[in-house]
């Protein structure tokens, strides 16, 4: 396999993964993780397994109107023919909102691992992009994400 082909493989996954949060639907998301893969939240919390992960966000599905993601891929990089990274920034539409809430915006890194013919998430990581003492860095990235908004592309 290509660098090229794993940069489009792996950002497929990436977007599969988003498009099954903003759908709200916990199994889609879960099926995107290899056996043992772990999720790690915004929030810090962890799981790990498909199965897991599936029992963590059912209830949130279910139970909260959640934000939609807009996200921008900052970096895909192989480690070679079986393994990625992928790097993105990340931000949250409130349901409801045509604005981002600037409170929710996340570095989002994903490990990617070649399955057969199948890339499966082997770690997930939403990370706050809070930039403690820097609200220009906030800032700036938030009107990178409504750019992508304002064009109509939520994931670039």
């Amino acid at each position: 396999m290509t660098a090229q082909s794993t940069d489009v493989a792996v950002r497929s996954l990436y977007s599969r993964l988003l498009d099954a949060w903003n759908r709200r639907s916990h199994d889609d998301f879960a099926a995107l993780f290899t056996d043992d893969g772990t999720m790690i939240g915004f929030d810090g919390s962890l799981e790990s397994g498909a199965a897991r992960i599936r029992g963590h966000l059912a209830p949130i599905f279910a139970d909260h109107p959640t934000a939609a993601y807009v996200a921008k891929v900052r970096e895909v990089r192989p480690f070679g023919p079986d393994s990625a990274l992928l790097r993105a920034l990340a931000g949250m539409l409130p349901p409801g909102s045509a604005r981002l809430n600037p409170a929710t915006n996340a570095h989002q890194t994903v490990v990617a691992e070649r399955q057969g013919e199948a890339w499966r998430i082997a770690l997930f990581q939403n990370t706050p992009a809070q930039y403690h003492g820097r609200p220009h860095l906030v800032e700036q990235d938030t009107a990178e994400l409504s750019e992508l908004l304002k064009n109509g592309t939520p994931l670039h």
